[in-house]
């Protein structure tokens, strides 16, 4: 089986050249490329991607749509903030989703990447319905335009996420598995995960992090290494899978310890994929 490659999350900011230019002063070629802003869908920002990406021989694995609104990090406001569950909030994001969806094709990345928000655990809540309708509009969109649609893990526990694609049922569905998430929102133990979101798995963010210990505050994210997330056991169940995409290192955090703590995460996965 061929290694797993490692790669980054880069933001697509103002200077998305030098973002592009960060993975390859990494000695990396893959990247997941996000955004918050759907205004920055355009046809030159896509020429700019291309050509960077042309230029230092890099791949973008996945587009992370980040939606517009507020977003609450946290586990009393998050569930009226966060994703497409919130009622009033689903079709400005859905309209940004479809957006995000057209601009992933104009620059060659096959998947786009979401978080769908608290899915509710219950089927048969009155947030479930309308939730499936609206993620089924963006995978329908997505499958259009011969792109996968995944969610993020984190805010939902994995067999909800689970009933969600199969409720959705357009065939192109998957999951960009963040291990640390899981954690963070005191979810799974990511390595148990696998056993219910394996073969979905279309994408992974290489991050760290700690359970939850104060009922409203998320966990905390940790340097890769620091956390709980067991990498030694979960890269290999990953691959047990068949997976053969990238370990795409997330840090969330700036500046140079950034840069350090990315550093330190590709000497851990290294010996793994």
């Amino acid at each position: 089986m061929a290694k797993l490659k490692i790669g980054v999350l880069v933001s697509m900011g103002h200077d998305i050249e030098s973002e592009i230019k960060k993975v390859r002063d990494l000695n990396l070629s893959s990247c997941q490329l996000a955004t918050w802003d759907p205004e920055s869908y355009t046809d030159e920002n896509a020429a700019r991607i291309n050509k960077a990406c042309a230029e230092y021989d890099v791949e973008i694995s996945a587009l992370w749509t980040g939606t517009p609104g507020k977003h609450a990090w946290n586990f009393t406001e998050g569930p009226t903030t966060i994703g497409l569950v919130p009622p009033d909030l689903r079709a400005m994001r859905v309209d940004a989703l479809l957006k995000g969806a057209e601009f992933a094709s104009k620059i060659g990345a096959p998947d786009t990447i979401t978080h769908a928000g608290f899915i509710p655990e219950n089927p048969n809540d009155p947030l479930y319905e309308g939730t499936i309708e609206a993620l089924r509009t963006v995978a329908v969109k997505n499958k259009e335009l011969g792109l996968h649609f995944c969610f993020e893990t984190g805010q939902e526990t994995p067999i909800t996420m689970l009933r969600a694609i199969v409720d959705i049922g357009t065939g192109n569905l998957g999951v960009n598995f963040d291990p640390a998430n899981l954690l963070m929102y005191g979810k799974a133990n990511p390595v148990d995960a696998l056993d219910i979101l394996g073969p979905y798995v279309r994408g992974v963010h290489a991050k760290d992090g700690e359970y939850p210990t104060e009922p409203d505050k998320l966990g905390v994210e940790k340097p890769m290494g620091d956390g709980r997330v067991n990498f030694p056991a979960f890269v290999p169940k990953l691959k047990s899978f068949g997976y053969a995409g990238a370990l795409t290192i997330e840090r969330e955090i700036s500046g140079d310890q950034q840069i350090a703590d990315i550093k330190k995460a590709i000497a851990i996965l290294e010996p793994l994929c």
